[in-house]
């Protein structure tokens, strides 16, 4: 009776390590402006993470002229932005979080790029280059690292890179779980079209997303959209009030409220504290997400 028992626990063990090895990969996507970008610094990183912190974390970042290429590497944070190359942002808090929890491999594909817009009308966008998923627009427009300026073409360009040549090689395979995006304080002076127009941006990345994998589930893709602190210089309430409108007529769309967050000395950028805050509100939210 004893021997029965044993073989039947290890029987169960075995079975549950097996479908444990067939859970597909989770990746996430993840796009902004500067706060999504990193500019706090290095040395204000909490002292509980190290870089093997990090260990289940690997991401392709691509920011402006620089391409991801479609390769990974274990994650830490860094910046394409020369005045502060050692800098992180909120993100750098929900993957050091994500790993500890999940205890093993995720991909994070991300393209940030400080100081860009949505809109082409509106007043200022790093290195005229936009996130404008505009039909017109885009049809005219290369990706941004390949001479042209949309960072919207640069991101998918990325995603179906890490798809060809590593996730689709997955034995387990992979699923992309959700986008995270931090962005909206160059569209400062084109608020009043911020709704529709970064409607129109999760549209297309949820389509194109669809038509890469033939998927249909990712017409639904959780969206988690940070909210911009109302102590910034770049805070808008019609852009606060144009993301919580889309959070709320989309049930996959999820607004994440750090109106109180702490800056850095610029009142634009998040401090330690803020990123922290917002990196640990974000995680909250995915753990969530990854439950369904």
């Amino acid at each position: 009776m004893r021997r029965l028992v044993l073989f039947m626990c290890c029987s169960l063990f075995v079975a549950l390590a097996t479908s444990a090895k067939k859970e597909p990969v989770p990746v996430f996507i993840v796009a902004g402006q500067s706060n999504t970008d990193g500019r706090v610094p290095i040395e204000d990183l909490p002292s509980y993470i190290t870089p093997d912190g990090y260990r289940y974390c690997h991401w392709s970042y691509g920011s402006g002229e620089y391409a991801g290429g479609g390769q990974f590497e274990q994650f830490w944070p860094r910046t394409y932005f020369e005045k502060r190359p050692k800098a992180w942002a909120y993100d750098a808090i929900t993957y050091y979080l994500l790993g500890q929890t999940l205890k093993t491999d995720f991909y994070v594909i991300k393209e940030s790029l400080g100081g860009t817009a949505i809109s082409t009308n509106a007043r200022k966008s790093t290195n005229g280059m936009f996130w404008c998923a505009g039909e017109k627009w885009l049809a005219q427009n290369e990706a941004a690292d390949k001479g042209g300026k949309s960072l919207l073409k640069a991101f998918v360009d990325n995603i179906d890179a890490c798809i060809d040549q590593h996730l689709a090689q997955l034995k387990q395979g992979y699923d992309i779980k959700a986008f995270l995006w931090h962005q909206g304080e160059s569209d400062i002076s084109m608020a009043g079209s911020y709704q529709s127009n970064l409607k129109k941006v999760i549209d297309y990345v949820r389509q194109h997303l669809v038509e890469k994998t033939g998927q249909e589930k990712y017409a639904s893709l959780p969206v988690i959209i940070g909210s911009i602190p109302h102590a910034s210089r770049g805070y808008s309430q019609k852009i606060e009030t144009a993301q919580q409108n889309l959070a709320a007529e989309d049930d996959n769309i999820y607004f994440i409220d750090i109106h109180d967050a702490p800056l850095l000395g610029d009142r634009l950028h998040l401090n330690a504290e803020g990123a922290e805050m917002l990196g640990r509100k974000v995680y909250d939210q995915l753990i969530e997400i990854l439950k369904k």
